[in-house]
């Protein structure tokens, strides 16, 4: 996964950071281009934690990657493949907007990104949540009121050198 930083990669790695500010329960936030490739990412242990007792309320396990680089370029290219493939009932769904796996360690979205077909553009958000029991309605609203709109906001407003 070791790339040249290049001023998009640097603003994706930002992005990632403001993702993980939305909501303490994200745990990743990651993007990736058409090809799979991890274009930028973070996980919530790179964050600077506000306090003391929030640095000891934090488990081990949370602290540490589910998945090692060479895992997550895999799944990243999955997680393509699969969206690719839902884009086959486009004109009787609808445009897929993102998918919510449960995993038993963790839940995980895949958002589809606009405007994404270029290989140089991000094509997918992908964004992991703690596995709480019952918070699948709360993370439902987060991606919807908090990620989506976010994002959205920032590929159509804010960098339109992103638009096609």
């Amino acid at each position: 996964m070791l790339q040249i930083l290049t001023a998009q990669n640097l603003m994706l790695y930002e992005l990632c950071s403001q993702i993980l500010e939305i909501d303490k329960s994200i745990r990743f936030a990651g993007f990736a281009n058409k090809m799979g490739t991890i274009m930028a990412a973070r996980h919530r242990a790179d964050l600077q934690h506000d306090s003391l007792e929030e640095l000891i309320s934090i488990k081990k396990e949370r602290e540490q990657p589910l998945l090692t680089e060479d895992e997550l370029e895999l799944s990243a290219i999955e997680s393509v493949l699969r969206m690719v493939t839902r884009k086959d009932m486009l004109s009787k769904l609808g445009k897929p907007l993102y998918s919510f796996t449960l995993y038993e360690k963790v839940k995980r979205a895949t958002i589809l990104l606009e405007n994404s077909n270029n290989s140089d553009r991000p094509h997918i958000l992908m964004v992991s949540f703690d596995n709480k029991k019952g918070a699948m309605a709360y993370q439902e609203s987060i991606i919807l009121n908090g990620i989506l709109p976010f994002v959205s906001y920032y590929f159509t407003k804010v960098s339109p050198s992103h638009s096609t």
